[in-house]
């Protein structure tokens, strides 16, 4: 399988240098990463067929990536290189799912007969697979409605994430579902019998907060009346939801990192290290990566963080899922108010289908709700709906047009920002494929972009590798 992506780990540049020198001489295309961290970034942003690891190195070692491979890309095969080369390391990365093994020094051609075997044992396991499934009808218990292919997607991270105990980063715009999905996860793991335990990190203070998450002794701090467990304790055997963890200070994010690292906490006053057994959810709705960039978020804390990855979509990119939304909302809330409501009229389905929803699938559903209580008719009417039929440009606002809300604001802030820098995105794009001969590999390697990354900006701002351009 010349032509097979290949991704190799190692912290030793010799080693990484010295394999990508004999893969490339065969043909294989190959990615570098110099530690665990590195590797686990690159594996979430591009597909591979093959990743070679070494097993010993600082920080996340061999074991941990293979442990997160089997969730973001399953059908992986992993050898493993090392210098540690007795039985007991050999049997123990095999148990765990390794393909294979192999000790150095070894030779080019020990090398290659490895890479061979992984990658037809690789093929093997994609032609014997099943149609992978989805989740919808597991997941409705916790209603969670799509059809769409984003929403595909979503299920299926879901279902590969939630037997497993490794840490999920939920993201995307406020009103998406995030808390859904981690009681989804949740709910199918095998800690569906124990607590789920959300906290919103935005609404308390940093000193509340940490009370909140490690527990207290009586007498460490003014108001410490009484000794508390923290909720670390209280999800023991369960699931943690952090909500909105962009919000936690500096402090507490260094307490969280030794936490993840640790699986053991320390209550404020307390001189003892409990133990705990936690499935760590964190969600938020900021770029984590730009706060880090900011000097506002820990580096380390986001990799510990951002082990799965699952991005929600914004329900203006699901418009297969809309009326699915909006036949459940309506279901579900003339039941619960106990009005006899058929459907929507065309008046009131024109106005949704051109509506922006700014606050997503939050705001269709205090829509539907308020529609259901405020009509007198079986019909919801378009002016039950109340929703202001300006149409969602950037003239509304030259023209006049105030946003209504905190949500609203923030989605035309939002388009406005996307419109102004629109013609840059396009310009550095355009120049970057010039230069490159439309080869968008080197392109991408020139400005310092994943491809993945540059691929779907290209896709974003329309541009045309078949016509070379911008298209309509």
């Amino acid at each position: 399988m010349t032509g097979a992506k290949v991704l190799i780990v190692d912290d030793e540049k010799a080693i990484r240098d010295g394999l990508h020198k004999v893969l490339v001489g065969e043909g294989y295309e190959t990615e570098l990463s110099h530690n665990g961290y590195s590797a686990i970034e690159k594996l979430q942003a591009s597909d591979f067929e093959l990743v070679i690891t070494d097993l010993k190195m600082p920080g996340m070692d061999g074991m941990e990536v293979l442990k997160a491979i089997s969730i973001l890309q399953p059908n992986v095969p992993v050898i493993f290189i090392t210098g540690y080369s007795t039985v007991e390391n050999a049997v123990e990365v095999m148990k765990i799912g390794a393909f294979d093994y192999l000790p150095k020094p070894f030779t080019p051609k020990q090398l290659l007969a490895k890479v061979d075997k992984a990658l037809e044992h690789r093929a093997f396991l994609l032609e014997e697979q099943s149609p992978a499934r989805h989740l919808s009808e597991q997941i409705e218990g916790v209603n969670i409605i799509g059809n769409s292919p984003a929403m595909k997607k979503v299920f299926m991270r879901i279902d590969q994430v939630a037997p497993t105990d490794s840490t999920v980063l939920i993201t995307g715009d406020s009103g998406t579902g995030k808390e859904l999905v981690a009681k989804a996860i949740h709910h199918l793991s095998p800690r569906r019998g124990k607590p789920f335990i959300a906290i919103d990190c935005t609404t308390l203070v940093e000193t509340l907060l940490e009370s909140e998450l490690f527990g207290h002794v009586k007498g460490s701090f003014t108001g410490a009346v009484q000794t508390k467990t923290g909720l670390f304790k209280v999800a023991d055997g369960g699931t943690l939801f952090l909500d909105e963890v962009s919000n936690i200070t500096p402090a507490i994010q260094a307490k969280l990192l030794r936490v993840l690292q640790e699986r053991t906490i320390t209550p404020i006053g307390g001189t003892n290290s409990i133990p705990i057994d936690i499935r760590l959810v964190a969600a938020t709705n900021r770029d984590l990566r730009e706060m880090v960039a900011e000097g506002s978020f820990r580096e380390d804390l986001v990799y510990r963080l951002n082990i799965v990855p699952i991005e929600l979509p914004p329900l203006c990119e699901r418009e297969d899922d809309l009326s699915l939304l909006i036949s459940h909302f309506l279901k579900k809330y003339a039941k619960e108010i106990g009005k006899d409501i058929q459907g929507l009229a065309p008046g009131a389905i024109s106005i949704l289908r051109g509506y922006s929803f700014p606050g997503n699938v939050r705001e269709l559903e205090n829509l539907i709700e308020r529609a259901v209580v405020l009509t007198k008719n079986r019909l919801i009417q378009a002016e039950d709906l109340e929703i202001d039929t300006c149409t969602d440009t950037e003239s509304d606002y030259i023209n006049g047009r105030v946003p209504g809300s905190a949500e609203e604001l923030k989605w035309m802030k939002k388009k406005l920002r996307e419109d102004a820098v629109k013609p840059l995105e396009q310009a550095f794009l355009l120049a970057a494929l010039e230069r490159n001969n439309w080869n968008v590999t080197r392109a991408a390697d020139e400005v310092g972009m994943l491809r993945p990354n540059f691929q779907s900006l290209l896709k974003k701002q329309g541009i045309s590798l078949k016509y070379r351009g911008v298209v309509p």
